[in-house]
């Protein structure tokens, strides 16, 4: 039985992802940024361990980690968890752009440094959820983009440096999928949000486990997931 670390899995596409592998039988360890949040997700899989820190500070990660007992088996780490917050460079704080990096990029890079040893026992598998933000920046995207093109690098350094450890590493960059970030992205656009448009958060978990499911034989490095309306 399989078992995997996963963020973001309260909403979106993490919380149908955990549902797909708390269906069949693996174990989950969930991320949460505070203990409220931990017990909402463990009263929705049952079973299910919880791992509490805040991806907003991730400096403090390792001290959180500190007082909770990790996983002594770990075979994929799921970076799913992002926020998004759109304006032009020209009106944008450095305390904007500071969160997005530190959640999207700074967050997950930490993260995987304190589960690799269990992943190169497990030779397992680290999956980042990307963007489509991550291969190309567009007016009004600059610090989201910019978050997301570093955790493209991350992932492709972390693939080139775990490679002889048996490590897989995904990037999966989806579209514009439909929940609550893509809410917030259209209120802040000014445009009516309208899910039925988006990509459903179900289709994308089918692309990530896929790649997880994948024969030993090969491995995933990138995936794109367009909208096909």
């Amino acid at each position: 039985m399989a078992t995997h670390v996963i963020t973001g899995a309260g909403s979106g596409i993490g919380a149908a992802v955990a549902r797909r592998l708390h269906t069949r039988g693996d174990d989950l360890v969930l991320h949460a940024r505070d203990a409220g949040r931990a017990k909402e997700l463990a009263a929705r899989f049952p079973g299910a361990r919880t791992l509490v820190g805040d991806l907003a500070d991730p400096d403090r990660l390792s001290w959180a980690f500190s007082h909770q007992s990790l996983p002594g088996q770990v075979d994929s780490l799921l970076h799913i968890a992002g926020v998004v917050d759109l304006g032009p460079v020209g009106e944008l704080t450095p305390k904007t752009w500071h969160h997005q990096l530190a959640v999207n990029l700074v967050a997950p890079a930490e993260l995987t440094r304190h589960f690799l040893p269990q992943l190169r026992t497990s030779r397992g598998h680290v999956l980042f959820v990307n963007s489509g933000a991550g291969l190309a920046a567009h007016a009004g995207w600059s610090a989201y983009a910019a978050s997301k093109h570093g955790l493209k690098a991350l992932a492709d350094s972390l693939r080139h440096e775990e490679h002889g450890n048996g490590i897989r590493v995904t990037s999966v960059y989806p579209g514009r999928t439909a929940g609550p970030m893509q809410a917030k992205v259209h209120q802040q656009e000014g445009k009516d949000y309208d899910p039925a448009r988006w990509i459903d958060p179900e289709s994308v978990a089918t692309t990530i486990v896929t790649a997880l499911d994948l024969p030993r034989d090969a491995e995933i490095n990138d995936l794109t997931v367009r909208p096909g309306r």
